[in-house]
């Protein structure tokens, strides 16, 4: 060392990008990578499960699109803060997501697809506190003005840009082209497929913040899909070619426009030369709906395929038992993929239970911040990398309509209102097939503890102690029987 000047410390590692992406009501059997069904085509999504790590117990916070993103971008169980379901939109402003935690790390944040975190036509409680003039129609449904909409929108949530929306109309700070727009957004219309709009918009913030200064990104592509309305345009549909239901045609379409876009943009990371640097999580909000209790019955080909009502929309949950809306594992097991290549080892299936939770405190560990203990979830690095041979979770938690449940370890617990109560073995090959409740009372009985704990914790707090809603009984009775009044 030369007398008199000073050592210059050592440089920090760079901090990663983050992007995470999000089917919605994509079931766990739909990537080729999980080896459940032959007809799916996901080459793109299937290599970064190759060529990174594919969690065979990921979980979500909800069976329902809102509360289960509304936990995935908090960090924390979002009947904490009272969302337990859309109608417990908007998602408060207090909420600390992971872009606003990030920007404290100097990184510039992007969204673009669905938000569904914002008030909807459901949103009574929130209108009859803000909007009190606002009056339910007939169905229980209220119109909210656009303006106060927007308060909640993404860029209201700590994104610094947005592409929001989900079929054609979008509210935006960039166009397809990467240009700039209103920085506090406007409102855009881009008829077309919307996946492929979708793509086009996640490759627009690339195109912008691929790091030639130097600052990190967080980006968060919701896609639409294979959520009803089902849509897809020709050269999708003609990769399925052979007699299948028309549903599953179409879902296996817009699966594949969605496997496309990941092509495009794990393309675009190594054309700018930051792939390596860039972590990417795929998962999908939730379970898909089958349609049980439906005249037609579950996978019913029974409505247009542009129908938006809640039947199948065409994509499948093998080999879990149970749908969207449930607590059963085919309502939020989901596809949960981690790739960081040169970070995390290639081609590792991880089995432990994970969570959507768990992105937050991920991203968080990351960026170099301090951990916070309102976060619900772990830094999954150390273990998917084999530095912590423990499990992530001591326990995961569910309270959904007038359903709770927990797992721990190899156990879950459900309870199902007032109506039956199950423990099953989900790592067994019977998982929720065989009720083990009447041969291990002491394990549910311990089970049924610990959620009560939990569900103290909510907002409003408590197990949801009434019984199944109609819907709910149709559900367990279909999947589960339920025991004779």
């Amino acid at each position: 060392m030369i007398i008199g000047v000073k050592a210059l410390p050592a440089a920090e590692p760079a901090k990663p990008n983050i992007i995470v992406i999000l089917a919605d009501d994509q079931g766990f059997a739909d990537l080729g990578v999980q080896g459940q069904v032959k007809d799916i085509r996901t080459p793109n999504i299937d290599a970064l499960a190759t060529g990174g790590i594919r969690c065979t117990s990921g979980y979500v916070t909800a069976p329902q699109c809102s509360p289960s993103r509304a936990g995935l971008i908090s960090g924390r169980y979002q009947e904490k803060f009272g969302l337990d379901t859309i109608p417990d939109d908007p998602m408060p402003l207090a909420e600390v997501t992971i872009p606003k935690r990030l920007k404290r790390a100097g990184y510039v944040s992007g969204m673009v697809g669905k938000w569904h975190l914002d008030p909807n036509a459901l949103s009574l409680k929130w209108a009859r506190t803000n909007l009190p003039a606002a009056k339910p129609d007939a169905q229980g449904r209220v119109k909210i003005p656009a303006k106060d909409i927007q308060k909640y929108s993404a860029l209201a949530q700590g994104f610094d840009e947005c592409f929001q929306g989900e079929m054609v109309n979008y509210f935006a700070t960039f166009d397809l082209a990467g240009h700039a727009l209103n920085p506090h957004g406007q409102k855009l219309n881009e008829p077309g497929f919307r996946l492929n709009i979708q793509t086009k918009a996640a490759l627009a913030f690339l195109q912008r913040h691929h790091g030639q200064d130097g600052q990190p990104f967080f980006l968060y592509l919701a896609y639409f899909g294979p959520h009803v309305p089902l849509e897809a345009t020709t050269n999708y549909l003609a990769r399925f070619s052979s007699p299948m239901a028309e549903r599953r045609r179409y879902a296996l379409a817009m699966l594949s426009a969605i496997d496309d876009g990941v092509g495009q943009i794990t393309a675009a990371l190594k054309q700018y030369g930051i792939r390596d640097n860039t972590l990417i999580f795929f998962t999908s909000d939730n379970g898909a709906p089958l349609g049980a209790g439906h005249p037609g019955g579950p996978m019913a080909d029974v409505l247009p395929v542009n129908n938006p009502g809640a039947v199948w929309d065409g994509s499948l949950n093998t080999p879990w038992l149970g749908e969207k809306g449930m607590l059963a594992e085919g309502g939020m097991h989901v596809p949960f993929i981690v790739n960081w290549p040169g970070q995390l080892p290639a081609g590792k299936v991880y089995t432990q239970p994970v969570s959507t939770l768990d992105i937050a405190s991920t991203a968080v560990a990351l960026a170099g911040q301090p951990h916070d203990d309102r976060l619900d979830g772990v830094n999954l690095i150390p273990f998917l990398a084999g530095q912590d041979a423990g499990s992530p979770h001591d326990a995961l938690y569910w309270r959904f309509w007038d359903q709770a449940a927990v797992r721990v370890g190899q156990w879950k617990y459900i309870q199902a209102g007032t109506a039956a109560k199950y423990l099953f073995d989900v790592t067994s090959d019977e998982h929720e097939k065989k009720n083990l409740i009447q041969q291990h009372p002491e394990i549910a009985a311990r089970l049924a503890a610990k959620l009560a704990d939990w569900t103290r914790q909510l907002a409003p707090p408590g197990d949801p102690d009434r019984p199944l809603n109609a819907q709910e009984q149709k559900w367990y009775q279909y999947y589960f029987g339920l025991p004779d009044d």
